[in-house]
Order: structure tokens, then C-alpha cells, then sequence
């Protein structure tokens, strides 16, 4: 194996873990604003689950990231690319814009949505404003996946 496959497993896998870490927290903080209410509420929890399941699309944009490397190197196939150690590093610095923006639009979203939470918990009916702001941080990191992906395809092997 070449540096440069090397390198470029170190970037897919920083993108994944991340973005992965970014979507966990997201969760994690959404989650227990999420039970304070159902435990008051439960008859909330289709909408409080909506905000839940916000921040944790960071996570698949990393996840996406990894396998499109993987599949643009040659790994699924069995027939790894010999990446030079230039062509390493240019993948792995196409994996960076959704390894930063993935793992703080994680963590931000999370808190976004964990203060619509309290939307919901004092006016259901205004449930779909708090989905938007939430939304809103979304945008960051759909525009950070494209920037890695559109980065990957034009690096030539």
C-alpha cells in the first residue's frame, strides 16, 4: 500500500468519525431536551422526534464522504488505486470540508434544535418554525459535502 492510499484512508476516515462525532453530540443534546418533554408530554413525541433526528444527517454526510472515496479509489472493486503521496493528500484535504463543518454544524444544530424543542414543549402548534432554524444549519453542511465531493471527482488518478 502507498502513502498516498494511506493518506487518503486517513482523510475518509476523519471525515466519517468527525461528522460522526459532530451528529452524536447534535443528538445527544436535542435528546435530553427532548425527554424533559415527553416525560411532562408524551402525546410530543412525533414532533420532538423530528428535531431528534436533525443533527444526525452530519453523520451520513461523513459517512457518504467515506464510501464515495472508497468507491473512487477502487476499493469496492478490489483494485485500489497506487495514488502518489500528492494525490493523498489532495484526498485527504477533499475530506476536510465535511470532517470541520460536519463535526460544528453537528454540535450547533443539536443546540438549535434542542431550543425548539422548547418550542414545542410550550407551543406545539409552532413546531415547524423550530424544524426550520433548525434546517438553516443543515444548508452548511449540505454545501460542505458538495465542496469534498465536487473536490474528489476532480482529482485525477
Amino acid at each position: 500500500m502507498t502513502n498516498g492510499v494511506v493518506l487518503a484512508f486517513i482523510g475518509a476516515a476523519i471525515a466519517a468519525l468527525l461528522a460522526g462525532i459532530g451528529s452524536a453530540k447534535g443528538v445527544g443534546t436535542v435528546g435530553e431536551a427532548a425527554a424533559g418533554v415527553i416525560s411532562v408530554d408524551p402525546s410530543k413525541f412525533s414532533k420532538v422526534l423530528v428535531l431528534e433526528l436533525l443533527p444526525g444527517t452530519q453523520g451520513l454526510y461523513g459517512f457518504l464522504t467515506f464510501i464515495l472515496l472508497m468507491g473512487r479509489i477502487g476499493v469496492f472493486s478490489g483494485n485500489i488505486a497506487q495514488l502518489t503521496t500528492a494525490q493523498g493528500w489532495s484526498f485527504l484535504v477533499a475530506c476536510l470540508p465535511i470532517a470541520i463543518v460536519g463535526l460544528i454544524s453537528g454540535i450547533i444544530q443539536g443546540k438549535t434544535a434542542a431550543a425548539s424543542v422548547g418550542i414545542t414543549a410550550k407551543k406545539p402548534e409552532h413546531n415547524t418554525k423550530g424544524i426550520i432554524m433548525s434546517a438553516m444549519v443543515e444548508t452548511y453542511a449540505i454545501l460542505a459535502l458538495l465542496v469534498s465531493i465536487l473536490m474528489m471527482i476532480n482529482i485525477a488518478i
